[in-house]
């Protein structure tokens, strides 16, 4: 059995995650770059400044992860790591931290971490940790964790809605052809995290009235029946909380939380988006 302060749950920020009440718990800092200005993912980080500030960008804005060290410095002490990362089909941060991991672990033989690629970001990775924080809390072992979240990794989806992919596109995130789509014309796209990490359009939507709708079906068709849902938005809640309404509708049992996206997911996601992560 793990003692709690034994262990340390550790995320990029992507995870939209500044603390976890009495849990410990750290962040890891990822960066977005322009020609003026720095912005640092993290609790210093004015979101709406920032959005406002590159609504009046037209030039090509970057990403970066955190560094092996970075990622070493959020595992501070702690004996036991449960570390997530945004997915290493959109950034190098899996591969950053798997390299603290195998740093830290050399120096401090007697503690352990446990990298998890979420394949995702945002609201899927809010979902992994609640996971754990649960099965901690539990009393269950470090080994016993690793292998359950792993598991339950393969029970949890992500799919969302964008009314821009503007910055997905200029970080050569998705096919400038699919980008050049939305925004047009109210052209909405929903699509979802695909199982090799990216992200995949699947629909081109206009119509408000059925926007829920067809996301909904999306969350369905990869197995969603009624468990937790955490929907993240880049200045959308009232879509959001309409989203809730059609999901307690069908679902009224339905655990869902909505919440603003922080720093990165905004930046992805651009003013109007959604994330919605769930357990299918």
């Amino acid at each position: 059995m793990m003692k709690l302060e034994e262990v340390k749950i550790v995320a990029d920020s992507s995870a939209d995650t500044l603390t976890l009440g009495d849990f410990p718990f750290a962040i890891a800092p990822l960066k977005m770059i322009s020609s003026q200005k720095e912005y640092v993912d993290d609790a210093n980080l004015d979101v709406e400044q920032m959005l406002d500030e590159l609504a009046l960008n037209d030039e090509k804005v970057s990403s970066s992860c955190p560094s092996p060290e970075d990622w070493v410095s959020s595992f501070g002490d702690a004996k036991y790591v449960f570390c997530f990362t945004i997915t290493s089909g959109l950034s190098g941060s899996y591969n950053s931290a798997r390299i603290a991991k195998e740093d830290y672990e050399a120096k401090y033989p007697d503690r352990k971490v446990h990298i998890v690629d979420s394949l995702s970001t945002g609201p899927e990775i809010v979902v992994l940790i609640e996971k754990v924080q649960e099965l901690v809390l539990a009393g269950y072992t470090f080994e016993e964790v690793s292998n359950a979240v792993d598991e339950y990794q393969k029970t949890t989806g992500l799919v969302f809605m964008l009314r821009s992919l503007r910055n997905l596109k200029n970080n050569g995130r998705v096919n400038p052809i699919v980008a050049k789509v939305a925004g047009v014309l109210g052209i909405k796209i929903i699509g979802e995290a695909s199982e090799k990490g990216d992200l995949k359009p699947l629909h081109k939507h206009k119509s408000e009235r059925t926007l829920f709708a067809k996301l909904l079906d999306c969350m369905k068709e990869k197995g969603y029946h009624g468990g937790k849902v955490r929907i993240g938005h880049c200045r959308n809640e009232k879509d959001s909380f309409l989203l809730k309404e059609h999901i307690f509708k069908e679902f009224p049992s339905a655990d869902v939380l909505v919440y603003k996206l922080r720093g990165l997911c905004s930046f992805y996601a651009e003013i109007g988006g959604v994330l919605v992560g769930f357990e299918s």
